[in-house]
């Protein structure tokens, strides 16, 4: 089983080089199962081919991200000559990197281009590196560090990262003059819970020009969307916010997904029983982990009419909410699944146990072989 790392608060930093390794190592292979477990949820009708495109792009966004920072992490607990500090990781909430960590990256990303121009090219490192080896017998850990942080900076100038905000995007979908629609499609870094959140939307545009193409209605709309891009909001908030602000703009149903918290017996400290799960599964390296994957979901029900200003009228959308036991008031949601994704040996153990509260949640068992399981 993978040694354990020392956590003491919320928020862990990963001083340990093997540590931080074997952290990004499981990322990288958590990251490679969501894909799969998008597509099978296209598979089962779950998801249109326009929201698994988008979804697998955020995900490789994630996927990008995690590299990015495996690159200025890639020498952690080694002697450098310079300290350049350590990853620090949410423990108990979400298990991922702290909001901190993107708002820095992003600021590492405006001064890329300065950074690269001031360090010696990849191939150039490699070859002081040879020389020390053989000439001085020496480990070339400086350079080990330079060469780190230029593909750090390198990794950060191709772009398509995960960042803390990732503005408001438009497919189109069908209509070409009336009445069209389009999917807007958006993501944020939660600073709360330290998780990635994304946010998919269909909307009908009754415009008179082209949402994507409006440069009064596009630019509002996209800052409204980022305003309200707030975990503590729910839903029916958010589309009534979003139907009241634009006449002209109707939303017709609404998703957001939460990727995490992300449970690990080595890494973090989060009670209940996956915790107790993990333990008892020993699992090996790279298989000591879950990943809990929250899909709320809001749909309009009917259109009506309300009046706006003193002549004229807008239609209004009246969202369907979950109508069992009320719950729809509390969830501000049509439905909301929640699923939980985990190795076959963790999945066992699970299974076994039947923990209270777990009957309802959908378990995706991912293998070695990039096969995924699901179980209701």
């Amino acid at each position: 089983m993978a040694d354990k790392v020392d956590l003491q608060a919320d928020h862990a930093a990963l001083r340990d080089t093997f540590a931080s390794r074997r952290y990004f190592r499981k990322f990288d292979v958590i990251t490679g199962h969501l894909t799969r477990v998008a597509a099978q949820m296209r598979a089962d009708g779950e998801l249109s081919g326009d929201e698994v495109e988008v979804l697998t792009r955020y995900l490789a966004m994630i996927g990008y991200t995690f590299r990015a920072l495996s690159m200025k992490y890639l020498l952690v607990g080694r002697e450098t000559g310079q300290f350049f500090g350590s990853l620090s990781i949410d423990t108990v909430d979400s298990g991922f990197p702290v909001f901190n960590e993107l708002l820095v990256m992003a600021n590492d990303a405006l001064q890329a281009r300065q950074h690269l121009e001031g360090l010696p090219g990849v191939e150039a490192i490699k070859r002081q590196m040879v020389e020390q080896i053989v000439g001085q017998q020496s480990l070339p850990t400086r350079l080990q560090f330079a060469l780190s942080q230029r593909l750090y900076y390198e990794e950060l100038q191709r772009g398509q990262l995960f960042w803390a905000r990732n503005d408001p995007r438009a497919i189109w979908l069908s209509g070409l003059e009336d009445r069209r629609r389009y999917l807007l499609h958006w993501a944020v870094y939660d600073s709360q819970l330290n998780l990635p959140v994304i946010y998919m939307m269909e909307v009908e545009d009754s415009g008179k020009d082209a949402l994507p193409k409006d440069e009064h209605r596009w630019p509002e709309a996209q800052a409204h969307l980022m305003g309200q891009s707030l975990g503590g909001l729910k839903l029916v908030t958010i589309a009534k916010g979003f139907d009241e602000q634009f006449n002209d703009l109707h939303p017709k149903r609404l998703r957001r997904i939460h990727l995490g918290p992300m449970y690990s017996h080595a890494y973090t400290l989060q009670s209940g029983p996956l915790r107790e799960v993990l333990a008892e599964a020993e699992s090996p390296e790279g298989q000591d982990w879950a990943l809990a994957w929250t899909v709320e979901e809001l749909e309009s029900e009917r259109v009506t009419e309300a009046k706006v200003g003193w002549f004229s009228t807008a239609e209004r959308e009246v969202f369907a909410l979950d109508p069992f036991g009320g719950r729809g008031v509390d969830t501000g949601a049509t439905r909301t699944e929640r699923s939980i994704i985990l190795p076959e040996r963790p999945y066992q153990v699970l299974a076994e146990k039947a923990p209270a509260g777990f009957a309802s949640v959908r378990k995706f068992v991912v293998g070695a072989a990039g096969r995924v399981l699901s179980y209701r």
